[in-house]
């Protein structure tokens, strides 16, 4: 299950009016049907603040169910259809965490399926739900409380067939339809929309009739730490359907996107807990039952640090010229105040069952897995690639498919595995670890090489990066190449290789052109291993900062004698990334889970694909980090040695 704990610290928050975070107000929360009374814990106060919540079957052909607060649990609404619905067993309780579901089929069915969830709080400058009565005077207004002027507004009148007609800023007083794949009707209908009420002409005023409201912000900064930042925003940009298509800045990167082509085509949901990356973009679409698909196997839209770009050429997402409509919704924005929230390692024994679940409790971002009995490599997986893609930490390999056996899902608390040697044999050992992207912590960002010189990328760590990992995706022959801080600032053009155990290299060209990152951007040059030109080499960069109590980017110098490493924790390290700089030396990594002991503890190597190393005392715990001890070998506590660490609480 997901992490309560915080998701409720962060809503309890809201609610006594501090600062307000995108986390306490939205939810995509994922889940497999049981047949059973299943209860959603998002963190979403419902019951207390009201709301909707958005529920869609994955895996078939089932309609989108809609229920919110104001209504009531038991009137429901199809999206995807003008008739009504008879009301049914689907939500039995809104809760001040989320939501109980029933039993009926449309979102609980007894056959295991998958299904998604997306869930709107109500919240000034962001959301709202409002019902009202017709009364077919041209000037009645309908009020309601976001607090600014909506972006775009759904209405579907409650007691009678009718469509879901839809305001969206960027048409203006033209209309659309969310259950249809017609264009925009062209009228003058939609009108004086303000920051209290919109007024409700003909079509969504009928005399008597009952009608419901979705009204959606747009671009109110109010939020985060300082209440001055935006987590929603409706807009729209020109297609100009070529594969390089658009590049939209909102400013964020978005965690949910609805697009749609007002000339005319499906309505498109992606989301992040889904498969919305680098390349591929899992659709599902409002306007009809369809189970989840891909628009075009490998393309789409790809999510950017600043907002999106489309990667294709087709007519839903990039028709050329027509004007494409959207709601973007910010990634999570929280600063983590543990290393829990963000970082847990399993050790685990294999058992050759299919579709085991190995869970972390958080919507994990980046694991790197590793066979511990046997020779079975070190492989990354990042949720921007998809589950389906892995590099090997130890190799300059190019990019591989992990096939259908290995990884076979990122879910709501970890993922679902196969039965491959790599994950999960009945032979074997393994440890994972699992990592969450986190504001001031850790980021990872895609993007495509242009050989420019000096080239910026932007990035949504929200500080300056101390660690910057870089691997060029598709093709071999390429370090891991990596940037710290420590060794920049000896000579701003020194690298090195995660899958070397070489020390420190400052060859021509510079990797990352002399330029330390900023709390916006990390600089490249030309090289092939951060920025090939021809527009067909791709990027992975995973980059981490030291966040007070959670994270530690640092060096150390070696004694020879126990060295005991402060990171500011207020306990032992939970994880620990080791190396040498200034020689040869691997890169070592221990964790709690196999244990940091003052005793022996086991420990792997990224940088080769052997099985773990035991029966050695290299490290011990520490109050406020690690202990480097005196029989440590040269790799890690020479006379004189630099090494530089990456450790989480």
């Amino acid at each position: 299950m997901a992490n309560s704990k915080n998701l409720m610290q962060a809503a309890a928050g809201a609610a006594a009016g501090g600062a307000v975070y995108v986390e306490d107000v939205f939810s995509t929360y994922l889940y497999t049907s049981t047949g059973s009374a299943l209860t959603i814990t998002n963190g979403l106060d419902l019951s207390g603040e009201g709301g909707l919540v958005w529920i869609k079957d994955r895996d078939a052909a089932i309609n989108h169910v809609l229920i919110d607060t104001e209504r009531g649990k038991d009137a429901q609404l199809y999206i995807n259809t003008s008739g009504q619905i008879t009301p049914g067993n689907r939500i039995t309780a809104f809760n001040s965490n989320g939501f109980t579901l029933g039993t009926d089929s449309d979102v609980n069915t007894s056959s295991a399926r998958d299904y998604c969830s997306w869930s709107f709080r109500k919240q000034a400058g962001f959301f709202d739900v409002v019902t009202y009565t017709g009364n077919s005077n041209t000037n009645q207004t309908v009020s309601h409380n976001l607090g600014s002027a909506p972006g775009m507004i759904i209405v579907k009148r409650t007691d009678s067939t009718s469509n879901w007609t839809v305001y969206h800023r960027s048409i203006g007083s033209n209309y659309i339809y969310l259950n249809s794949t017609n264009a925009q009707v062209s009228s003058s209908d939609w009108q004086d929309i303000t920051s209290s009420s919109f007024r409700a002409f003909d079509a969504i005023n009928v005399s008597g009739a009952s009608y419901v409201a979705y009204l959606f912000a747009h671009d109110d900064q109010s939020f985060g730490d300082d209440s001055d930042e935006a987590i929603i925003k409706c807009g729209s940009y020109t297609g100009n359907g070529s594969a390089d298509g658009p590049e939209v800045n909102l400013g964020f990167e978005p965690q949910f996107l609805l697009v749609r082509n007002a000339g005319g085509a499906n309505w498109v949901i992606a989301d992040t807990m889904r498969s919305f990356g680098v390349e591929d973009m899992a659709s599902l679409y409002p306007n009809a039952t369809n189970a989840e698909s891909t628009i075009i196997a490998g393309k789409g839209i790809t999510p950017t640090a600043t907002g999106f770009k489309c990667i294709d050429s087709n007519g839903t997402t990039n028709q050329n010229n027509e004007t494409h409509i959207y709601v973007a919704i910010r990634r999570p924005m929280k600063t983590p105040e543990a290393g829990t929230e963000i970082y847990s390692p399993v050790a685990y024994s294999g058992n050759s069952t299919a579709a085991r679940s190995i869970t972390c409790g958080f919507p994990l971002d980046w694991v790197v897995t590793q066979g511990r009995n046997a020779a079975i490599e070190p492989l990354s997986y990042t949720r921007l690639q998809s589950s389906g893609k892995k590099l090997a930490t130890y190799s300059y390999s190019a990019e591989g498919s992990s096939g259908t056996n290995v990884i076979t899902s990122f879910d709501q608390d970890g993922m679902t595995v196969g039965t491959d040697t790599d994950i999960n044999n009945s032979s074997y050992t393994y440890i994972n670890w699992f990592f969450k992207r986190a504001p001031k912590a850790f980021d990872i960002v895609g993007y495509t090489g242009d050989g420019v010189l000096g080239r910026t990328i932007s990035h949504g760590l929200g500080v300056a990066p101390e660690l910057l990992i870089i691997k060029q995706r598709n093709s071999a022959g390429e370090n891991w190449t990596i940037w710290n801080k420590t060794i920049a600032a000896a000579n701003a053009a020194n690298y090195l290789a995660l899958d070397t155990d070489a020390a420190v290299n400052n060859a021509a060209p510079s990797r990352f052109n002399s330029t330390a990152p900023t709390a916006s951007v990390f600089t490249v040059s030309s090289d092939g291993s951060t920025n090939k030109s021809g527009g067909t080499y791709t990027y992975l960069a995973l980059m981490w900062a030291t966040l007070a109590g959670v994270t530690k980017v640092g060096t150390y110098s070696g004694t020879g004698s126990d060295v005991n490493v402060d990171c500011g924790f207020s306990s032992t390290a939970r994880f620990i990334l080791l190396k040498r700089t200034d020689s040869t030396g691997d890169w070592y990594v221990y964790d709690s889970a196999r244990g940091i002991v003052a005793g022996n503890d086991p420990y792997q190597e990224w940088n080769n694909a052997g099985s773990e190393t035991t029966g050695t005392d290299y490290i011990d715990p520490y109050s406020s980090g690690f202990t480097v001890t005196s029989s440590a070998p040269a790799d890690l506590n020479a006379s004189g040695g630099t090494y530089i660490f990456l450790a989480i609480a």
